[in-house]
């Protein structure tokens, strides 16, 4: 990650509370024949994270214990430079995102259910008014030939990094004239972020 220190202000906690968050990633392996990719959801308890990934895919034969990168990407979006209110601007990308580092270890496979459990009752719960949905839906039988095509994952993260590239390096009226031209544009959570910067 690009470690420019005007946009890395944020904790640790800060920057996996985004992630839990978010709970959706890129997940990155090397693979024999280069880099390998999966966008996976995912649950972050502690120092570790869970996951799943299909019996397929590439990473489930690339190794035990692998070096692995989880990229969680924020809002983001192109700002243009009439926004400031100032000449002599250029353009640029505001974004949120946040690199996990860790080692990618397969679990037993009974411990898949529970994971697949708690990951849908995370999910559903942002899901309200609606009544979660729940395994016991489903018929029987149908939710044991199902988990038989994936394999439950563990990360135990060793670093977190994360870029918040919300114009901090602006003035103040920039920055906010810049946030108000992105909501009208539709990027409500990102000038959200913008606004919310205190210095």
């Amino acid at each position: 990650m690009h470690s420019n220190p005007a946009f890395h202000d944020h904790s640790e906690q800060e920057n996996l509370g985004f992630a839990t968050q978010r709970g959706f990633g890129t997940l990155m392996v090397n693979g024999a024949d280069g880099p390998l990719a999966s966008h996976v959801p995912f649950l972050i308890e502690g120092d570790r994270i869970t996951l799943h990934l299909t019996r397929s895919n590439p990473i489930c034969r690339a190794g035990n214990d692998l070096p692995a990168l989880l990229a969680v990407q924020g809002p983001d979006a192109y700002v243009s430079p009439d926004w400031y209110g100032a000449e002599d601007q250029v353009p640029t990308w505001n974004y949120v995102a946040v690199h996990i580092r860790g080692c990618l270890s397969p679990l037993p496979p009974e411990t898949l259910h529970d994971h697949l459990v708690a990951l849908s009752a995370r999910f559903e719960m942002g899901l309200a008014p609606k009544k979660p949905w729940t395994v016991e839906k489903m018929s029987d039988g149908v939710m044991d030939r199902m988990m038989r095509m994936i394999l439950p994952y563990r990360m135990t993260i060793t670093s977190v990094d994360g870029t918040w590239k919300l114009n901090q390096n602006k003035p103040e009226s920039q920055r906010l004239g810049a946030a108000q031209a992105l909501a009208e544009q539709g990027s409500v959570e990102l000038a959200q972020l913008m606004r919310a910067i205190i210095r």
